[in-house]
């Protein structure tokens, strides 16, 4: 793949992607779907990328049809190890970490409190422990999720000044990761030579996510078995986006603040406002691309563990200070996922997809 040009930079630091060429960088969660895909992107810029994480969640898995264990240095982890993670560091020496290993599923929450909170929250304590004593390390991003913020039900985004106070646990211990990255930008990082941020993400959807309890891997499980989609919650808000909108903000925080400290910060990352939308509106989007007249029917239950009804980012921040802006409209986003769903249900060449919709992204 050839070097491709990042959107929505100043272009005081970097135009492209070949700021990553020759980078040494760490992954945590590489074997997860946002992990996937943003170590393909790294691998297609030239980076050293070395992975730290447990064995790929689902059968299928996008890190299995990736072939990116062929690609990137793999190391299966656990960041609950603190140990083991340690000695990582100490042979990769990264310049740049990607924190994305997590408990991600909110109803797995409830049913795993615990385990949720030590991988969420003592993960995050053993990365920052890690980065405090690898000197090389110069650029970190913790990438948690727009549920940290305590959640009125407002019809207006949330900044990134308000509280944080994630209401389950998953929520929760996301608000918690967000504040042991505080405590360590304040106790320890604010006199060397390291820029940490934080970035907040809305849902995001596109090829290869297997996760349960997910709309969209639910909308493609259902076709694939010739079954009506069920959908649990339909008149719920979200801030949908293909999942390369926020890696592009991701890899573009990371080389900012590379070069310019005063550019880390806490960050939110989502869609424009057109792009919010319910999980029905959702469906019969992917119902309208899929075709074969496939349908949805409203399963909505009475007793469902307690989530957010409505939620929305509000962007400003990362469009002033740097630049960047969403780029594909959600109509595209449920177009690609149809695409590559395809694809995949037809032993298709799954590392060339994606390579295209990287190329065809940050082209």
């Amino acid at each position: 793949m050839k070097v491709i040009t990042l959107h929505g930079l100043s272009g005081d630091i970097m135009n492209d992607l070949s700021f990553y060429n020759g980078k040494i960088v760490l992954v945590t969660g590489h074997t997860g779907f946002k992990g996937t895909w943003l170590c393909k992107i790294l691998v297609g810029a030239g980076a050293k990328v070395t992975g730290y994480s447990l064995e790929p969640p689902t059968d299928p898995n996008l890190f299995s049809l990736s072939g990116l264990d062929k690609e990137i240095n793999s190391i299966i982890g656990d960041v609950k190890d603190y140990d083991h993670l340690k000695e990582v560091f100490e042979e990769v020496k990264p310049e740049i970490v990607f924190h994305l290993a997590a408990q991600p599923i909110v109803r797995d929450s409830y049913k795993m409190p615990r385990y949720t909170y030590e991988t969420n929250v003592m993960g995050t304590v053993n990365l920052m422990e890690c980065i405090r004593l690898t000197p090389s390390v110069k650029s970190v991003l913790n990438v948690t999720t727009d549920k940290v913020y305590k959640n009125n039900e407002w019809c207006w985004g949330y900044r990134e000044d308000e509280p944080l106070d994630g209401y389950d646990p998953y929520s929760n211990s996301k608000s918690c990761s967000e504040l042991v990255t505080h405590s360590y930008i304040n106790s320890f990082f604010k006199d060397r030579d390291i820029a940490v941020s934080t970035a907040r993400a809305g849902n995001v959807v596109g090829g290869g996510d297997f996760a349960n309890d997910r709309i969209i891997p639910d909308c493609v499980r259902a076709v694939a078995n010739k079954e009506v989609i069920r959908v649990r919650n339909p008149y719920s808000t979200r801030p949908y986006q293909h999942v390369l909108e926020p890696l592009s903000a991701y890899l573009e925080i990371v080389a900012r603040q590379y070069e310019d400290r005063a550019c880390a910060g806490f960050y939110n990352v989502g869609p424009d406002d057109c792009n919010c939308a319910t999980t029905g509106e959702l469906v019969d989007l992917f119902c309208k691309c899929w075709g074969d007249n496939i349908s949805w029917k409203d399963e909505s239950e009475d007793n469902a563990p307690h989530e957010a009804s409505f939620l929305k980012l509000d962007c400003s921040k990362i469009k002033s200070k740097l630049g960047w802006k969403p780029k594909w409209h959600i109509d595209k986003c449920i177009e690609k996922v149809c695409d590559f769903s395809k694809i995949w249900l037809s032993n298709g060449d799954i590392p060339h997809e994606m390579d295209a919709e990287i190329e065809e992204y940050f082209s």
